[in-house]
């Protein structure tokens, strides 16, 4: 699969059953050793957006349970900041 694939699915928290955002918003933290993605760095955005402040979250790769056509389902372990 590739990332124009994932670009504009929503990420959502399985145990929460809340939006964490909007893949293609995000940041992919890459292990520049094998290339494989460690991470999706979510940033908080408004409606415009802009950037609102320094809050973002992390989620591990690891932690991504289904990718659907419409939405990515994680259960994270931790949502770490």
């Amino acid at each position: 699969m590739r990332y124009k694939d994932l670009t504009g699915k929503e990420l959502i928290d399985a145990y929460k059953g809340e939006r964490l955002g909007i893949l293609g918003h995000t940041d992919l933290e890459i292990n520049p050793t094998n290339g494989r993605i460690e991470s999706i760095v979510i940033q908080d955005f408004s409606m415009l957006g802009l950037k609102k402040g320094e809050s973002r979250a992390k989620i591990k790769w690891k932690d991504i349970e289904v990718i659907g056509d419409d939405m990515i389902i994680v259960k994270p372990n931790t949502l770490s900041d």
